[in-house]
Parts: C-alpha cells; sequence; structure tokens
C-alpha cells in the first residue's frame, strides 16, 4: 500500500466513526446517476464551505445508515456522459 492509499484509508475510517453523515460528508453505495451526483457534489462542497470544511466527502461503498464498509460497483469513470474520455474504456 502506498503513502496515498494509507492516507485515504485513513481518512475513510475517520470520517466513518462520525455519528452520521454531515452537511460535508455523504455516504452512497451505488448510485451511478450523473445528474444526482453533481447535485451531491454541488451540495456538499457549498457545505464544505458554509461549515468552514477545508474538504467535502462523497465516499463510494459505505452505507449511510450503518456506516458499515460493503464496497461498490460504482465506476465512475463508466457512468459520465457520452462526452467522457474514458467511456470507450468501459465494459458494455
Amino acid at each position: 500500500m502506498t503513502f496515498d492509499d494509507k492516507y485515504y484509508v485513513s481518512v475513510i475510517h475517520n470520517l466513518i466513526k462520525l455519528p452520521k453523515e454531515t452537511e460535508w460528508v455523504e455516504f452512497k453505495v451505488n448510485n451511478d446517476k450523473p445528474e444526482m451526483i453533481g447535485e451531491y457534489l454541488s451540495a456538499l462542497s457549498n457545505s464544505a464551505a458554509l461549515w468552514e470544511q477545508e474538504y467535502a466527502y462523497l465516499i463510494y461503498g459505505v452505507k449511510d445508515d450503518t456506516h458499515d464498509i460493503v464496497g461498490t460497483s460504482f465506476i465512475p469513470t463508466c457512468r459520465c456522459g457520452s462526452n467522457n474520455r474514458y467511456s470507450s474504456s468501459c465494459q458494455k
């Protein structure tokens, strides 16, 4: 595991210790609707600014009610719009 991997694992483990989602932390398992993702990212980033947080987090693979790590089948590079430069590399 690289330093970056360890850092991100540490961040996720600290976030799942929160008693519940916050205005700037959201957990999802498999939400793959581009419009909804865009709305979440916009709302989270605005909320982080309002709550004077350096970052906002949209974490995939974590149940929002229990904070259990369950994994995800969501592959962001395959679910973006038709102009996604990675879409040709996705399995269809």
